[in-house]
C-alpha cells in the first residue's frame, strides 16, 4: 500500500479546507433534486482540481480524471438533505428552516472531494482513470435513475468497479464491510380502497371503507408472520391510514401507505402478490363498489455487494487502517439507490460504512446497553457525526479502495 501512503501524506493539510467545506454544506442543506448551490460548489472544486466536469441528471455532477493506461474506478457520494428541523445545537447547524443534513451526505461530499484532490495531486503514484460522481436525490430514490436516464453510461468512461460509502452511528475510525446484501430493497405503496359514503347514523346505507381498511391492516400482518419463512428477512409497515373528515360522516374511500423491506427479490415479488391478494379479497368481502388502486413510489433497489470486490477492498482497508479498524458489518434494513449506477454499466460494486460517533461515547453506550437511546441515528434531528476522525477516515477510504484497482506507474 505504498502508493496509498504516498497519496495520503498530505491528508492532514487537505482536511483543513474539508472541515470548513463540511460546515458550510451543513449550514446550507438542499432538498432532493434542488441541490443547485451544492452542485455548483462541487463543480467549482472539481474544475479547480483538474477534472473534466459535467452536469448529469439535473443536479448530478461527475468529474473524470484520466491518468494513462489502467483500470477505471468510480466513486460516488450522495448530496441531498432531508426535510428535518435540526436540533443538534451545533455552531454550524442548518440555517435553512425545516431542512437538515440529517443523513451525513455533507460528510460524503466533503470526503469524496478530498479524495478527488488527493488523487489529482498524487497522479505520479497511480495510472488509470478516476471518476468522482456526486449523485442528487438519494433520499427520494430518484437521483441515480435521473443520471442514468440522462445518458450517464454514454457520457463518462465505463468503470471496471464502483464504490460508495455511508457514515453511520457506529464507532468513529472503524469501517464496516460485508459481501452480499448490505442494504435492503425498499418499496413504498399507496393503496386506495373504495366504499359507499353515508351519514354516520345510517351505516346500513354505507359500505364503510374505514372498517375495510382496518381489516386489511390486520390481515397484512400475516404476510410476514405466516407467509414468510422464519429467519428470512422481511418488513411490512403500514405507516399511514387515512379516511374521512368528520365523526358523523362515513367516507367513500380510505388510503393506506405501506413500506416493504427485503433482501431477496423473489421474496419481494411474493410479498407484493400477497398484498394485492389480501386487499382484493377484503374488498370483495366488503362488497366494495370499485377495484382498489395500487400505486408504487420511492422504490429503492437491493444493494448487494460483489463478493470478490468486497474481499479486495476489505483487504486493502485492513492493510491500511489495521485489522482492529475493519469489521464485518451486519446488513442494514435501510435502503439506497446507488446500485442503479453500477448496474447500468454492468459492473461490480461494493458499499461500506464509516463510523461517526466518538469512540469513548460509543463504547460507553454499548457497555450500558443504551445505544438506541443515547446515539442518534441517521435521519434524527440530533444526528451529528464527529468531524474528526470521521472525515479523515472517509476520505482515506475512498483513496485506498481506488488504489486497490488502479495501476502503479509502469504496470
Amino acid at each position: 500500500m505504498t502508493n496509498a501512503q504516498d497519496i495520503l501524506r498530505p491528508l492532514d493539510q487537505e482536511l483543513v479546507w474539508q472541515r470548513e467545506l463540511y460546515k458550510q454544506l451543513h449550514r446550507h442543506p438542499e432538498l432532493s433534486s434542488q441541490e443547485e448551490g451544492t452542485a455548483s460548489q462541487i463543480e467549482q472544486k472539481l474544475t479547480e482540481f483538474g477534472y473534466a466536469v459535467q452536469r448529469i441528471g439535473g443536479t448530478g455532477v461527475v468529474g473524470v480524471l484520466s491518468n494513462g493506461a489502467g483500470s477505471t474506478v468510480l466513486a460516488r457520494a450522495d448530496v441531498d438533505a432531508l426535510p428535518v428541523t435540526e436540533n443538534t445545537g451545533l455552531e454550524y447547524a442548518s440555517t435553512v428552516a425545516g431542512v437538515m443534513h440529517a443523513c451525513g451526505h455533507d460528510m460524503h461530499i466533503s470526503s469524496l472531494l478530498g479524495a478527488a484532490k488527493l488523487m489529482a495531486d498524487g497522479r505520479a503514484a497511480w495510472s488509470g482513470t478516476y471518476i468522482a460522481l456526486f449523485q442528487p436525490a438519494e433520499e427520494t430514490a430518484a437521483g441515480s435513475q435521473a443520471m442514468v436516464d440522462d445518458g450517464l453510461v454514454t457520457k463518462v468512461p465505463r468503470p471496471d468497479v464502483a464504490f460508495a460509502q455511508h457514515v453511520m452511528p457506529s464507532e468513529a475510525g472503524r469501517i464496516g464491510t460485508t459481501a452480499g446484501p448490505v442494504l435492503s430493497a425498499g418499496d413504498s405503496l399507496k393503496i386506495t380502497v373504495y366504499g359507499r359514503g353515508a351519514h354516520g347514523s345510517m351505516p346500513h346505507l354505507a359500505i364503510d371503507p374505514v372498517v375495510l381498511a382496518a381489516l386489511i391492516v390486520l390481515r397484512l400482518q400475516t404476510i410476514v408472520s405466516r407467509e414468510t419463512q422464519p429467519g428470512q428477512f422481511a418488513v411490512l409497515t403500514v405507516g399511514a391510514s387515512n379516511a374521512g373528515t368528520k365523526s358523523n360522516i362515513i367516507p367513500d374511500r380510505a388510503e393506506l401507505l405501506l413500506n416493504l423491506r427485503t433482501y431477496d427479490t423473489d421474496l419481494r415479488t411474493r410479498m407484493v402478490a400477497s398484498i394485492e391478494r389480501i386487499v382484493r379479497g377484503e374488498c370483495a368481502a366488503a362488497g366494495s363498489p370499485q377495484d382498489p388502486d395500487f400505486e408504487f413510489y420511492d422504490q429503492f433497489p437491493l444493494t448487494t455487494n460483489d463478493a470478490a470486490t468486497n474481499e479486495r477492498v476489505t483487504a486493502a482497508f485492513t492493510e491500511h487502517f489495521g485489522a482492529d479498524a475493519v469489521f464485518h458489518a451486519t446488513p442494514i434494513t435501510a435502503s439506497e439507490d446507488f446500485s442503479r449506477i453500477p448496474d447500468a454499466f454492468g459492473v461490480p460494486y461494493t458499499y461500506w460504512t464509516v463510523g461517526s460517533v466518538p469512540s469513548e461515547k460509543y463504547r460507553r453506550a454499548v457497555a450500558d446497553g443504551t445505544v438506541s437511546r443515547d446515539i442518534p441515528a441517521n435521519h434524527s434531528p440530533f444526528f451529528a457525526p464527529a468531524i474528526d476522525p470521521t472525515l479523515g477516515v472517509a476520505t482515506a477510504a475512498y483513496v485506498v479502495a481506488a488504489l486497490a484497482y488502479l495501476n502503479s506507474p509502469g504496470q
